[in-house]
């Protein structure tokens, strides 16, 4: 079998009586190993991730890096040190976590003041942690750990910082032989810049076209969903479609700012935006309250966070948290926000909406207090599971709370689950706390329905209208409800009923249109 080889080969050249010796190095060449972006592959999108699949699965190593340069210039463009640690993963390893403003730059072989891009900084988190690997997302500078390198099967795909590549250039990869290797050993690493050498596409796409397409194999405008969501500018007022077509997409995805965008997946079930985050691996800076407020947002947990942004839909796909804990699959913190046709996949907290948000046929997993936030959230024809509590409410009296409609709820603790937890939190208390079911089919609830609350009661809703059972649709015995939970009925609530049931009366006026 062929090994990997560098061949050299000298010319001898006779000019004027003057000897003249030239060493060219071809290229690195490898048995059985496919790189992505193909070698002088063109056309690619600056957004993309690069791959290697091998005949093995390979191993990720604890030192080396992998540089990207400009191939015009020589210069260094982006490096990954594998030696620095994805992010923590225990709480109580890192209690102060802390972000920094200016997570990568490299000036003289080290990270200064020279590569990073314009970005909006919290203004309230401390000084830089650089203990692990850092990230700009969604020009939030503050950053987040992320994972520079994940394994599936026989391919690494690497992740470069974000927005470092750019249109209409020539890039080559080096990597060092420690950073990777397959189980059969046959990858030394690339150390030719003729070896793994690309060129970005010419040209962004026009805005004008109203539509951008997301295709993680690299045939439409960009390759990542984070990257197609860079591209439309803050608070661009023409409404834009991110068409996405089938795949995995293994990404970080945090945006704010945003308006008028539609996110609509070719699949619901085959397209799968996920990634293994949670709060021991992208904790709240310890100076700044878990109240999520436009400006400030602490908080960097989820799969998939819309901050600060107005008129977005998500359609048509899947959101998945992959890991256990505080995870959530989505978050929102923004107003008129649309979720339909979707699955929402976390864990504790899988859900967090903030601001006025509207969800239809929608499947929601979670592991407990699935639904936390602060309203309002008008939820329609949705399906949803839990171990723990359904919902934490956090709602004031300035906004309605969580309300469903014709809904399913499937308790999946051995005891019952509870439809919602306390409302009250570290001494906080929400005295107004919100949630009304109506019309909704029920499985597994424990009898008292709501969990216990403090002793403040006389403004909390926590009522029900014509709730069922799922396996037989008759009415749910609801003789052990919570006395302070409350159950409607048509002869006396027909008027809070009819409100309740309209999305513009639990939205503060707003009358959601999904796209179609």
């Amino acid at each position: 079998m062929e090994k990997s080889t560098i061949s050299s080969i000298r010319l001898v050249f006779y000019l004027f009586g003057i000897t003249l010796i030239v060493s060219c190095t071809s290229p690195e060449t490898f048995e059985n190993i496919t790189f992505y972006p193909a070698a002088n592959e063109q056309h690619i999108s600056p957004d993309t991730h690069l791959k290697i699949t091998f005949d093995t699965v390979p191993i990720i190593g604890n030192t080396g890096k992998i540089k990207v340069f400009d191939s015009a210039t020589d210069s260094l463009v982006d490096v990954l040190d594998i030696s620095i640690p994805a992010g923590p993963t225990e709480r109580d390893n890192n209690p102060e976590a802390i972000y920094t403003d200016v997570p990568y730059e490299y000036v003289d072989g080290n990270f200064s003041n020279a590569n990073t891009k314009p970005g909006t900084p919290s203004g309230t988190g401390l000084p830089p942690s650089n203990e692990y690997q850092l990230t700009i997302i969604g020009g939030f500078t503050d950053a987040f750990h992320f994972y520079p390198i994940i394994v599936h099967e026989n391919t690494a795909t690497i992740y470069l910082h974000h927005n470092l590549l750019e249109y209409n250039k020539d890039y080559y990869v080096l990597i060092d032989s420690t950073v990777i290797t397959p189980t059969n050993g046959k990858f030394k690493g690339v150390y030719n810049k003729n070896t793994w050498r690309f060129s970005t596409k010419e040209n962004a796409p026009d805005l004008d076209k109203k539509e951008l397409v997301v295709d993680d194999k690299g045939t439409g405008d960009f390759n990542t969903l984070q990257g197609a969501i860079d591209y439309i500018p803050n608070n661009y007022k023409d409404t834009i479609t991110i068409f996405i077509k089938n795949g995995v997409y293994e990404e970080l995805i945090y945006f704010r700012n945003k308006s008028n965008i539609i996110i609509k997946g070719e699949d619901r079930e085959k397209v799968i935006v996920q990634y293994a985050n949670k709060e021991e691996f992208n904790p709240h800076p310890w100076n700044i309250k878990t109240n999520e407020w436009p400006g400030s947002f602490p908080s960097r947990r989820a799969a998939f966070a819309i901050d600060n942004c107005k008129n977005i839909q998500l359609l048509n796909l899947t959101v998945k948290n992959l890991l256990y804990g505080q995870a959530e699959g989505l978050l929102i913190n923004g107003e008129e926000i649309i979720v339909k046709d979707a699955n929402i996949v976390g864990s504790g907290d899988a859900l967090q909406t903030n601001g006025t948000a509207y969800f239809e046929n929608i499947r929601l997993d979670g592991a407990g207090d699935t639904i936390l936030g602060r309203g309002a959230a008008f939820f329609l024809n949705c399906e949803l599971s839990s171990n723990g509590p359904f919902m934490w409410v956090r709602n004031t009296e300035a906004n309605h709370g969580n309300v469903f409609v014709n809904c399913r709820f499937t308790g999946l603790s051995p005891k019952g689950t509870t439809l919602g937890r306390a409302p009250i939190n570290n001494g906080n208390s929400y005295p107004y706390t919100e949630a009304v079911l109506i019309d909704c089919a029920l499985k597994n609830i424990a009898p008292v329905g709501w969990g216990t609350v403090g002793e403040v009661t006389e403004n909390i809703h926590y009522w029900e209208y014509n709730s069922t059972n799922i396996e037989d649709g008759k009415p749910v015995d609801v003789s052990q409800r919570a006395d302070f939970s409350r159950q409607l009925t048509m002869d006396k609530d027909k008027e809070i009923i009819g409100n309740y049931s309209n999305p513009a009366f639990v939205l503060g006026g707003w009358t959601p249109i999904p796209a179609k």
